[in-house]
């Protein structure tokens, strides 16, 4: 259960404040939802309280945790022989940024950037690659305390090695 203040991670949207709890009522039911407002942008998601965990709501990452991520991101990838359709990777990518599990998260992004070395990225997996990175960073510096543009450096050290 979370307070008001809490730190949440909603899965594809990345952390946010709960902001308050609120009692709304559906067909004669009273449901309490978190008020989670997304912290790098306006918007604001209700969260049946009910329902927080199967929707994927989490706390962050422990700052102990994060070594095994950049871990994670450092392992060379097993790459699928042949490499199956960027229609099939893309539903497989969503997926794991859906769970809101940030070791999928990183899979997905040290699976991109190991593309992005023989190709040129699509349209599609660029998007992909962005929210990836996009959702690892600003969880790791919010765990750290650190800033988020030190993490983002951090991450393209790995990938251009």
């Amino acid at each position: 259960m979370y307070k008001v203040g809490d730190l949440a991670v909603y899965p594809t949207q990345g952390i946010g404040v709960i902001e308050s709890i609120e009692v709304k009522e559906f067909s004669g039911q009273r449901h309490d939802f978190y008020v989670l407002k997304i912290v790098d942008s306006d918007m604001t998601i209700l969260v049946p309280v009910g329902n927080a965990r199967q929707v994927g709501l989490r706390s962050p990452i422990e700052p102990e945790h994060i070594p095994a991520i950049f871990e994670l991101l450092e392992e060379t990838p097993k790459f699928r022989q042949p490499m199956v359709s960027w229609s099939r990777r893309q539903r497989e990518y969503n997926e794991k940024i859906k769970s809101g599990d940030l070791h999928g998260v990183a899979e997905v992004l040290r699976e991109l950037y190991q593309i992005r070395e023989g190709k040129e990225l699509s349209y599609g997996e660029k998007k992909v690659l962005e929210l990836a990175r996009k959702l690892l960073v600003k969880e790791i510096a919010l765990a750290e305390g650190a800033e988020e543009v030190l993490v983002y450096e951090r991450l393209e050290k790995i990938f251009l090695n």
